[in-house]
């Protein structure tokens, strides 16, 4: 009984996550929020906050603190000292006589075995050469950038997740219609089997049926090993990876859609971009870029104040405090430098004339894209026309055959193209909702 009840329960709970069906939306927000493209995305922009931090401490005093001793095997310092030499002669007058006799003739003076040094200094920058406020705005720049990478992920991700709905959506549907095929032939192989057997009807019909019924059976194992595949792949990109997922159809392929209405002037809309912005940010960046070569060469000031302390051994340590200020100019630096300014420069005009000419692709691509729109939404009408087209070829082939004017290849062959226009109606269908996408996220939306 226990092992018959956590069965069931296992069966139900398959059957439930199997019933689970995912729209459109939810796919795409599974998509963004597991996709490794976009944690890449968000770790590249706590990067850049970090970064932004670290070049704000510049703005604030820099702190060290420095310390060392020393231990020798002699004494540092040595001297031989005279009195006759260390003393005047007026002096040594003045002594008495018998002083003078008793001091010796020479003395040794040694010191400095031993050193210990320790100390803090605190600089404050006045002015790097503008190095510390550019550097800051280089960091904020790439915070910036890291946003809008972002962005670009979102709408790679997005699209990505949409193609792999709507090629799941166009395979199911073709699916739909090769079981509406095989219920057709499986009527028709009956049909055609009471004919033969009443002497109607010659046997090579009913065999061309059969044949017809194997190459539809062949094709939906192909498209059921299709369909896995492809809810595989998706199930993997939306972070489900070994999970059973199902889609849910938003909305019905068979009805017609109306033309969309999305003409936009790309002039006005491209700078909405976010492939136009990031062209922007690079010119921004290699402006920045260049104002710090400018300021390498330029001169730095800075003050500071700073606390020591010095033992030298034999009661010779001392404290003191001081403040200082430095004026820094890089003479050897301008010799280099100025090359460094020359190369930055140029870089700062391919970046402009890199953000002009992809200026204008960006505006053909917006035209590519509404192009697309509009030949998918016209290939999408021919579909529709050709499923009636065909509709209508297949029941007028079904109804010559019954009255023996054409043979049963030749509604097979009516079939067919039935088939063949339903198929080319899902695919201009799916095409038309990429297609869509695509153009919006070229105009910015």
């Amino acid at each position: 009984m226990k092992k018959t009840l956590i069965l069931s329960a296992l069966i139900f709970a398959m059957q439930t996550q199997a019933e689970t069906k995912l729209t459109l939306d939810e796919i795409k927000s599974l998509a963004i929020e597991h996709n490794i493209q976009m944690h890449t995305a968000d770790n590249e922009i706590k990067q850049a906050e970090l970064q932004k931090k670290a070049a704000f401490t510049h703005y604030f005093p820099q702190i060290s603190a420095v310390g060392g001793g020393m231990r020798t095997n002699e004494d540092i310092v040595k001297a031989e000292i005279k009195p006759g030499k260390v003393l005047p002669a007026e002096m040594a007058q003045m002594l008495p006589p018998e002083m003078m006799s008793s001091m010796p003739s020479s003395m040794t003076v040694s010191a400095m075995d031993r050193t210990l040094i320790a100390g803090v200094t605190a600089t404050q920058p006045v002015y790097m050469g503008g190095q510390i406020v550019n550097g800051n705005r280089l960091a904020k720049l790439g915070i910036e950038v890291s946003q809008l990478k972002k962005q670009q992920s979102y709408n790679e991700v997005s699209l990505t997740a949409e193609q792999y709905y709507w090629q799941i959506v166009s395979l199911m549907e073709k699916q739909k219609t090769l079981d509406s095929v095989h219920e057709m032939l499986k009527k028709i192989e009956k049909d055609a089997d009471v004919a033969v057997k009443a002497g109607v009807a010659m046997n090579n019909d009913l065999l061309s049926v059969q044949l017809k019924l194997n190459e539809v059976e062949s094709n939906r194992l192909k498209l059921d090993n299709a369909i896995r595949l492809c809810k595989r792949v998706l199930a993997q990109y939306i972070g489900k990876e070994g999970q059973e997922i199902d889609i849910k159809v938003d909305v019905d392929p068979s009805s017609m859609p109306g033309y969309p209405l999305l003409k936009t002037d790309g002039d006005t809309v491209v700078c909405n971009t976010v492939e136009y912005q990031l062209l922007q940010k690079n010119v921004e960046a290699k402006m920045l870029q260049h104002k710090l070569e400018v300021g390498k060469t330029l001169p730095k000031v800075a003050v500071g104040a700073g606390y020591n302390y010095a033992d030298f051994g034999d009661g010779m340590d001392n404290n003191f405090g001081m403040i200082f200020a430095t004026v820094s100019v890089p003479l050897s630096d301008w010799w280099g430098g100025t090359h460094n300014i020359k190369r930055s420069k140029l870089a700062v005009k391919n970046a402009e004339e890199l953000l002009e000419d992809n200026t204008q692709l960006l505006k053909i691509r917006v035209q590519k894209n509404l192009d697309d729109v509009d030949d998918a939404y016209k290939q999408l009408v021919i579909a529709k026309k050709s499923i009636e087209q065909s509709e209508e070829n297949l029941r007028l082939n079904k109804d010559f055959y019954d009255a023996g004017v054409v043979s049963m290849n030749d509604f097979l062959e009516a079939q067919q193209k039935y088939q063949q226009s339903r198929d080319q109606y899902i695919d201009a269908y799916a095409t038309l909702q990429t297609k869509l996408l695509e153009y919006k996220q070229s105009l910015g939306l």
